[in-house]
């Protein structure tokens, strides 16, 4: 997954790195691609950092790398780039180039944004089993949740695993167990959420259901 998000940060990198570009033959100032290529990674490293943080922000950080990446390779090639290009001329190529673009950038966001998951996995570990099962929800950044599973002794020596989250009307979280963990612990996880539409199902591919407990919902 990491690779594949680091590919989509070295496609949109070269496509701003083009943009820009292109948009620099007017003046000749073709240093600015590599330039403002590599401060946008920056941007996206600082928005990954200190607005989304934690565990969501680092599908930004690979985005990033991307960026970052298309920045260096470019300042390398320029001088090839440059080679035989006249300053200050636009043909019709470039201008049709200029309109698509950044309708190919901003597709691919969208397109990158809606095909999402929509959550992920924050902390997954083997914990004591807990004398009342069931799950808790808390809000993290940016509204996000964060839903806690906690499991009795019925569990012990299993592992869980997400099967899937449906967010068509109520959300809805399915969890796989098999076995594999320690005999005297059951597994504990716990999985970040963009939105939730309740009410909330958590259960299990089996069919058993989890009920909420502990503290009241933020």
């Amino acid at each position: 997954m990491a690779y594949l998000i680091m590919l989509v940060g070295l496609f949109l990198g070269v496509i701003l790195f083009a943009f820009i570009f292109i948009v620099s033959k007017r003046g000749g100032k073709y240093y600015l691609a590599p330039v403002i290529t590599f401060l946008f990674s920056g941007m996206i490293v600082a928005y990954s950092l200190f607005i989304v943080g934690g565990f969501e922000g680092v599908g930004y950080l690979f985005i990033a790398v991307g960026f970052f990446i298309v920045s260096i390779v470019g300042t390398l090639l320029l001088p090839l780039l440059i080679r035989r290009i006249e300053p200050q001329h636009l043909n019709k190529r470039d201008k049709i180039s200029l309109v698509l673009l950044p309708i190919i950038f901003f597709s691919t966001i969208g397109i990158a944004i809606n095909s999402g998951d929509g959550y992920w996995i924050i902390k997954q570990a083997s914990a004591a089993p807990v004398e009342t099962e069931g799950y808790r929800i808390s809000t993290i950044s940016e509204g996000s949740k964060e839903v806690t599973l906690l499991l009795g002794e019925k569990y012990l020596g299993k592992e869980v695993e997400v099967e899937n989250v449906s967010k068509r009307g109520s959300t809805e979280i399915i969890l796989k167990f098999v076995d594999g963990g320690d005999d005297d612990k059951v597994p504990f996880i716990q999985i970040g959420i963009k939105e939730i539409n309740e009410p909330l199902k958590v259960k299990t591919t089996d069919g058993d259901i989890f009920e909420p407990i502990g503290s009241p919902r933020d």
